[in-house]
């Protein structure tokens, strides 16, 4: 088996027969599609159990609902391809991204490799491009290669999300790697776990996945349920970094992703929920996660740094009144 395409569904009806259309219909045939319905409340069981009935690579495995997080690890322990795909249930993709990224990480032995992704904006029926997914300037003329050779903050050059990437299943046992079982930014120290431990990393730029976006049932239009998870995602991996003894190495490239992230989540947060966040960044979090009591020069973006010095300075009436 060539690749183990893990999907976790929730939900879904209203998305999930084009993106079960775009995985049966791979040019990459020797494939198992594992769907994990995490206890959906609509028809998404009856028409993946559809898929399988007509396709032997498709298995419905059925749970009770405990988040993507807890789906994917289902999914992860049932896998047997060499490589892992993590999907998501509302996405869809072009019908040769399976054989185009399984063939260039195996063309180099890669044990991650990165693949150009775009935008479906559901509100206007149209594609939309994301250069930003893959920073091409801070990645390295040769291949392959690993976090080491990237010429920018390791943890931006690639996002933190899962499925528009393949890992190696060997890889991925020996190190024990697993989804966080939360809500949202489940899947950040799974990714950034991985891109710090592989040795060998690959690109393929050519555009292979189409991300849905304006979604109004996404998680990433409900995340005012789980508005800490980001926080929780920053200190696993800040953990794992140490277990693995490269958090020395990174701190500089960690903390200025952890004020990135934290200040990513307070602009696209509601106004309740921003304010809390807002006083316990200011109170607390700044501070646990290394930010606060660093001088200027140890960021790499200013505008974040002026952005930090004005939330510590100001009072939240003040600072949202902007």
């Amino acid at each position: 088996m060539k690749v183990s395409v893990i999907i976790p569904v929730y939900n879904a009806e209203k998305y999930i027969v084009r993106c079960m259309d775009s995985i049966v219909g791979q040019t990459l045939q020797e494939i198992e599609i594992i769907c994990v319905d995490d206890g959906s409340l609509d028809a998404s069981a009856e028409i993946l159990k559809g898929y399988a009935r007509h396709d032997r690579r498709v298995r419905v495995i059925s749970r009770q609902n405990a988040g993507a997080g807890a789906a994917r690890n289902q999914g992860l322990l049932e896998a047997s391809g060499e490589y892992l795909s993590f999907l998501d249930a509302d996405d869809f993709f072009e019908p040769d991204m399976l054989e185009k990224a399984y063939w260039k990480a195996k063309e180099q032995a890669a044990q991650m490799i990165v693949f150009g992704s775009d935008q479906y904006r559901e509100d206007l029926a149209e594609f939309q491009r994301v250069d930003w997914t893959i920073r091409k300037r801070a990645l390295p003329p040769y291949r392959p290669m690993n976090f080491r050779t990237f010429t920018e903050n390791v943890f931006k050059v690639f996002v933190g999300w899962a499925w528009d990437k393949l890992f190696e299943r060997e890889f991925v046992l020996r190190h024990r790697l697993r989804f966080q079982e939360q809500r949202t930014s489940n899947d950040l120290f799974f990714v950034f776990s991985a891109l710090v431990l592989a040795e060998r990393i690959e690109v393929e730029e050519t555009v292979l996945a189409h991300q849905r976006r304006d979604a109004p049932d996404s998680l990433s239009h409900t995340r005012e349920k789980s508005w800490q998870c980001f926080y929780y995602a920053l200190t696993a991996l800040r953990e794992n970094l140490v277990r693995c003894g490269l958090y020395d190495e990174l701190e500089q490239d960690f903390i200025n992703y952890a004020l990135h992230f934290s200040l990513w989540n307070l602009d696209t947060l509601c106004e309740e929920k921003r304010e809390i966040l807002y006083k316990t960044l200011k109170k607390r979090w700044f501070r646990e996660l290394g930010i606060a009591g660093r001088k200027e020069d140890y960021f790499y973006n200013k505008k974040e740094y002026e952005t930090y010095r004005k939330i510590m300075k100001e009072p939240w009436k003040t600072f949202s009144a902007r």
